[in-house]
């Protein structure tokens, strides 16, 4: 190359094009540590750029630490240099160059790129076509063989056919790729959404429009964005398949750390667009995508997908900015400009991590598939419990609920509601909700809870799988005792390694009104014959299910955290209980459908018009029925954190059940929770509270309940707080976890 300006007169490859009316052209090029490629790219540009009129060579360097602006030098003595002295990224870099460039067209070539002779006038005459704004070339490998470098906008919905389906076989489904795969769509010129940033060419018109390219990504998405926008402002995106370039590339392909940092670019970039909720959606997406091949691939093969997978989970609201933690192979990888270079190969080490607790050789962690979900059901949910207990000990993973069918119209009861708790769940990802345990962790995975279908329960199985294997085996759990309270997890659970297999039988799921109950008392039965150890805390539903479990059956009675539990004075309890006139006869937890006697609720606020019903929960059903009367007080969901000052302000606590077979297997939580608070209680009658007929008032039909509020409000309760708490005060649920530690690990020591 003779210099940095081309005159107007040379033609290429005997080209008689004409040239296009247009501003100056100036090519950009953005280094970091580019030495091994530049000279190639910039060795292209005589023959590439003849016929094209005058361009000027604009090199912006951001920091190289080798010799690659000495070899500019000496390559392209003409060519201007720009050392910006700092590694901006490489929007910072593209800026750069345009503004040197004032008044001109401007191509954005990668060093990594050589580009055939003659392309750049066809790209200008792309560029000239009424309401383009930009132009780029066909890609080829080295060997001549086809990249794939045309996309279809981002959407959420991409991401999980990509996920689900895998790039190139949702790429020729248009509404589930982003990856245009047709071969005939790169063999004629036309517009797309956006193109892969190796090569473009952008007019100046569009750059007076637009301004300058997003510098926050600095690496990956940035040109995404800037031609999304171009679109949005009417400038569109032309394909030109008889321009070609050679694209050496493949870094990200190899680099873990350029692979995490593209993958977290995309989400930043849709939560940009459109919103954090969205953002949040195709940060799941992306993440199932992650997971997905993770596990297919394992070993080294999964490498770069876990690197991604930790950086979704501890995603910075932006890449670290140059200074900070500055030498970190985070802080490096972030700043990388030139994407056909990277430093010398070195794997990203894991985030650091809190200490956590330390197991002793050959214990296990432990896995839990809860029946609740952490995010929006009660936590003292005897999974969430012992969980935390055993957390002390043992590394613990939870995952939430996958739930028992997809909710349904005219099945279910506020259908979008919860759809849309359950999606806000899954994106939360994998978190470490406790700071005082940082060995217990929480992971919401993607299900298809579609349980009717025997192929959608394998599919199910499948995802859920590996969405649940990819996490555990970052964390280091690689054969765990598995806990499963929900008998949905039977399908998951069945082919994985584990220390041993628990089953909380808690509740008789398959009772539960709207569950497919074929389905799941055939998932039950799977538990109930395949486990290591069934655990009840209904004494009526281990006696019918002996037969089945023999030996294996353990009567583990509900704890309860008496240290949470204490009675708070007026002035610890919150402003809403208090501003309630009294008395109050209360109740806190979930208030469902198939477990709460509405009706019976509805005769206390009529018949009892001068006591304040007060009610603390979600609801499945509209409240409407309830809250017309002027005396109940539905106060809503409240936090773990703050039900024992809510509690404290009740004068009387009832557990008003339905009668049927969900509730005659139970063994409610909060009885001992009313009972470690000090209150006196008013219940419907249920198998296990034969052993709390002495602290309890139990009533056999709605008449006999309002008697009983009546007395317990006239009377007090049948005996003193002090000893209602007193007697609950040795099932603490570290004692519990003890004795589940110990059936699970009979050859460890639990502490």
């Amino acid at each position: 190359m003779t210099g940095a300006t081309v005159p107007p007169s040379r033609t290429g490859n005997g080209s008689d094009l004409a040239v296009p009316a247009r501003p100056r052209l100036a090519v950009v090029i953005v280094t970091y540590s580019s030495g091994q490629v530049v000279e190639g790219c910039l060795r292209s540009l005589d023959a590439a750029l003849a016929g094209a009129g005058p361009a000027r060579v604009v090199v912006v360097d951001n920091a190289s630490a080798d010799d690659t602006v000495e070899r500019v030098r000496e390559a392209a003595p003409e060519a201007e240099v720009i050392q910006t002295g700092r590694n901006a990224g490489f929007a910072a870099g593209v800026n750069a160059g345009i503004a040197a460039a004032d008044g001109c067209d401007v191509l954005v070539l990668n060093p990594d790129i050589r580009l055939a002779p003659g392309s750049v006038l066809l790209l200008r005459q792309a560029l000239a076509v009424p309401g383009t704004g930009m132009a780029a070339p066909h890609l080829t490998a080295e060997t001549g063989e086809l990249h794939l470098s045309l996309r279809r906008r981002p959407t959420v919905l991409r991401a999980l056919g990509e996920a689900l389906l895998g790039g190139h076989r949702a790429g020729r489904f248009h509404p589930l790729g982003e990856l245009v795969v047709e071969p005939a769509a790169y063999d004629r010129p036309h517009t797309v959404d956006w193109v892969t940033g190796a090569a473009w060419m952008v007019s100046r018109a569009c750059l007076d429009a637009l301004g300058p390219l997003d510098e926050r990504y600095f690496l990956y998405s940035e040109e995404t964005e800037y031609m999304l926008r171009a679109g949005e402002a009417g400038f569109a995106v032309r394909y030109e398949p008889r321009a070609v370039a050679v694209h050496l590339g493949g870094e990200q392909s190899t680099s873990s750390r350029l692979w995490a940092l593209s993958a977290a670019n995309r989400v930043r970039m849709h939560r940009e667009r459109y919103g954090r909720p969205r953002g949040q959606l195709m940060r799941l997406a992306v993440g199932l995508n992650e997971l997905v091949r993770a596990v297919a691939r394992g070993g080294a093969g999964g490498r770069r997908h876990r690197a991604a997978l930790r950086e979704l989970v501890a995603m910075r609201e932006w890449p670290p900015r140059p200074g900070e933690a500055a030498g970190s192979p985070a802080r490096e990888e972030a700043v990388f400009t030139a994407r056909g270079t990277i430093p010398p190969a070195r794997e990203a080490a894991p985030p650091a991590r809190e200490e956590v607790p330390v197991q002793k050789a050959g214990s296990p962690g432990y896995l839990c598939f809860s029946a609740q979900d952490w995010w929006y059901h009660n936590r003292a949910h005897s999974d969430f419990q012992l969980m935390r207990s055993i957390a002390a000990h043992r590394k613990v993973l939870v995952v939430n609920s996958i739930g028992m069918r997809m909710p349904t119209p005219g099945r279910s009861t506020q259908v979008l509601r919860r759809v849309g708790r359950k999606l806000r769940s899954v994106a939360m990802l994998v978190r470490r909700p406790l700071r005082e345990l940082p060995g217990f962790y929480v992971m919401s995975p993607l299900p298809l809870p579609f349980y009717g279908s025997p192929l959608a329960r394998r599919v199910n199985a499948l995802l859920v799988r590996a969405q649940v294997l990819a996490v555990s085996r970052a964390l280091g759990l690689h054969r765990p005792v598995i806990m499963v309270t929900i008998p949905t997890a039977w399908d998951v659970v069945r082919p994985m390694r584990r220390q041993a297999l628990v089953f909380n039988r808690s509740d008789r799921h398959s009772s539960f009104p709207e569950s497919d109950r074929p389905t799941i008392e055939a998932l039950e039965r799977g538990l109930l014959e395949r486990s290591d150890h069934v655990l009840y805390v209904s004494t009526a539903l281990m006696d019918e299910e002996r037969r089945m479990t023999g030996d294996r059956a353990y009567f583990l009675d509900h704890g309860v955290d008496t240290g949470h539990f204490r009675r708070r004075p007026e002035s610890e309890q919150p402003a809403d209980i208090r501003a309630i006139p009294g008395p109050r006869v209360g109740f806190f937890g979930a208030l469902d459908d198939y477990l709460v006697d509405f009706d019976l609720l509805e005769r206390i606020a009529r018949e009892l018009p001068d006591v304040s019903l007060v009610l603390i929960g979600d609801a499945t059903v509209p409240m409407e029925r309830l809250t017309r009367h002027p005396n109940v007080h539905w106060l809503g969901f409240r936090p773990y954190e703050t039900i024992p000052g809510y509690g404290s302000g009740f004068d009387v606590a009832i557990m008003p059940w339905l009668d049927n077979p969900w509730i005659k297997h139970s063994n409610p939580i909060k009885l001992k929770e009313y009972l470690a608070l000090g209150l006196p209680v008013v219940s419907t009658d249920f198998q296990e509270l034969v052993n709390y007929a002495d602290r309890v008032r139990i009533a056999a039909s709605g008449d006999l309940f309002l008697d009983a509020v009546r007395a317990t409000l006239r009377e007090g309760g049948p005996r003193p707080a002090d000893d209602l708490r007193e007697s609950v005060l040795g099932a603490s649920w570290s004692s519990r976890a003890a004795q589940l530690m110990a059936l699970a690990e009979p050859s460890s020591d639990p502490r």
